[in-house]
């Protein structure tokens, strides 16, 4: 089921007072998994990021990892959504907006409901949905220097 979310974007003008300069309906979502959309919102290259840089940060925000910059986005998770196992070098900062999820780690699995927030830091683990209604959330990602857990390297998954 495809869904949408009203992005405002201010900058300014060439006499440089604020402005809006985008108010649309995201509905670019993309699924890699059945039951999970992922909708970008924006992205930067780098931190501290460019406030001059004209492009569209949701044109550059990669669907995976990030060697630096950030990248905000909301996903969907249908009851039931399929496993998909990860882990990336970022610092993850989660809202759950609506429903409820469960985050399973290597050893536990931890419940959020609406208005729950997640630091996700750089943890192996995987979204499941068993509820019966939807569940979106918001998360914006902040690249990460590689884990190191006494001399032991993780891999990203």
């Amino acid at each position: 089921m495809a869904f949408g979310v009203r992005r405002v974007v201010t900058g300014h003008d060439a006499n440089g007072d604020s402005v809006v300069v985008e108010d649309r309906v995201l509905t670019e979502a993309t699924s890699s998994r059945a039951g999970a959309q992922l909708l970008p919102v924006w992205g930067t290259l780098k931190v501290p990021g460019d406030n001059s840089d004209p492009v569209d940060g949701a044109k550059r925000a990669p669907t995976d990892c990030i060697e630096s910059g950030t990248i905000c986005r909301i996903l969907r998770y249908e009851p039931g959504v399929a496993a998909h196992v990860h882990r990336s070098e970022t610092i993850d900062y989660a809202v759950v907006l609506s429903g409820a999820i469960a985050m399973e780690l290597d050893r536990e699995t931890v419940h959020l409901r609406a208005g729950d927030v997640l630091v996700q830091r750089g943890t192996r683990h995987n979204w499941t949905n068993p509820g019966d209604d939807v569940c979106v959330i918001l998360v914006v990602l902040t690249a990460a220097e590689p884990l190191n857990l006494k001399g032991h390297v993780p891999t990203a998954v």
